[in-house]
Parts: structure tokens; sequence; C-alpha cells
């Protein structure tokens, strides 16, 4: 299945309380592709994807969905389409695990009616997917990080939308289930065509993860294409500040940093 939704920022200038965070973006997030957006800690990356889904309005520019503005389309449409998953979500206390996916169905009911039968249907393909259907009676209280993780995955994944945005999934997490998250997103992207695009703070993960990068500097786009086209080391150097060696990733044959710090003389 191919998404053929297509999702677009022109010349964004966006902030907080008057002070501009990203100034002047323009991107096209490519349609069933994986897209990362990297760049140093405040230079604008969750920003970009908030504005990007309407959670912060511009104070110029556009976000055009389908080329359609995105202020033009009502709330429970642009859900069936757009998926968010924010930075470090919480739960209602003592929600179970699958009450909690359910949620993600609340742009398909009426005010009125509770969950139908496609609703429970989608709920338990999502748990399939995010391999959590044993863990569905749980609290999500009760939960590892990466169970937790999952669980709110899951949800988004309930929502049925052909863009999901996401938005530091990996935060928190050991790196076993850092992997084994990106991997089951890559496995949704290839196997449903869904366009994914994440904040990630790993260059390395983001360099052998995203079939296109989106890189920022203080609140500007100063790279963006396929990590192996884009990656180099002066653009880590100017997008980072850091000083490394790019060589080729033995596993994944992805553009593989290994910073050169202070200290690296041999021994």
């Amino acid at each position: 299945m191919k998404s053929k939704h297509l999702l677009k920022a022109g010349n964004i200038v966006a902030g907080y309380d008057k002070k501009i965070i990203i100034d002047g973006i323009n991107i096209t997030v490519p349609n069933n592709k994986i897209s990362v957006i990297i760049g140093a800690n405040a230079c604008g990356k969750s920003t970009l994807l908030k504005t990007l889904c309407r959670l912060i309005k511009p104070v110029s520019g556009e976000i055009l969905l389908d080329d359609k503005n995105i202020n033009d389309i009502s709330p429970k449409q642009l859900a069936r389409v757009l998926g968010l998953l924010p930075q470090s979500p919480i739960a209602p206390e003592g929600i179970s695990v699958a009450d909690l996916v359910g949620r993600g169905r609340f742009p398909y009911q009426s005010f009125f009616k509770g969950l139908g039968k496609k609703d429970y249907e989608a709920v338990e393909d999502a748990l399939k997917i995010m391999g959590i259907a044993d863990l569905a009676n749980r609290s999500v209280d009760e939960l590892s990080g990466g169970q937790r993780q999952r669980v709110w995955i899951a949800m988004a994944l309930a929502q049925q939308t052909d863009i999901l945005l996401l938005d530091e999934p990996t935060t928190f997490l050991d790196i076993s289930y850092q992997v084994e998250i990106l991997d089951l997103l890559t496995d949704l992207n290839r196997s449903r065509g869904t366009t994914i695009v994440m904040v990630l703070h790993d260059i390395n993960l983001s360099a052998r993860y995203a079939d296109y990068l989106f890189a920022l500097r203080k609140g500007r786009l100063v790279a963006e294409g396929e990590p192996s086209h884009i990656i180099s080391e002066d653009l880590i150097k100017q997008v980072f500040d850091l000083d490394c060696k790019v060589i080729c990733d033995p596993v994944s044959a992805s553009p593989l940093i290994v910073p050169k710090g202070r200290h690296h003389a041999s021994r």
C-alpha cells in the first residue's frame, strides 16, 4: 500500500512567545519513505515537527497537505491522514494497554458511539504489529520503558494514518530497545508504505535507518538528501560542531560517524 498524501512546508517561520526558533524552512516530505530530522540540541527539530502537524501555528509561511493549507482541514479529517507521537507522552493513571491503544481511534468515532468492530480490529492489528498483544490487559504503569514506547506507537498505528510523525521515539531507551523500535518502524514503512518523519538524537542511528535526512542548524535547513549523499565530515562539523571521521558502517553500509575528540591518541 502506497500513501498518496504529500506534506510540504513553505517558507515556515515559527517559535514560542515571539521567539523565532525555525526561520524560513522549505521542505517536501518524501512519500512512503523514512525521513529523519537531525541537528544539535535546540536547533528547532521538535519545533519543525510540531509545526508540520499543526501543534504550533507558524508566524509566516504555510503547511500544505495535498496542496491544501493544513489550517483549512478539520481536526478529525487531518487526524485520519496525519498521526503524531509526541516526546515523553503521559498515560492516564491505571489505564490498560488495550484502552490506551484504543484512543488512537478517536478520528473515526462519533460523540455518542464507543468502539465498533473496525476499531477493535485496528487495535488488535496495532498490538500485533508492535508485538504486544500479550500485554493488552496489563496496566501501562507496570510496563518497562521499551514496552511502554511500543504501546504509544501502537496507539499511533491504530489511528491508521498514511503519515506518521514521531518526536524522539527512542529517547531514554537502552540501545537494544532503540534498535528494536527502529526495526519495527522500518517494517511498518516497508510493509504498509507509511510515510514516517522522526526526530532522532543519534546521528549514526539516523544515518542507518533514514531514507532521507533533513539537517538543521540554528533553525535553518542546511542540507537534505539521502544519508550517503549528504553526510560528510564538513556537514557534521557545521551541524554539530564536531570533528569526526566518516567511514562506512560494516553492517548497514551507511555512513558511520566516528568522533575524534581531544583524547584519541593510540596506545
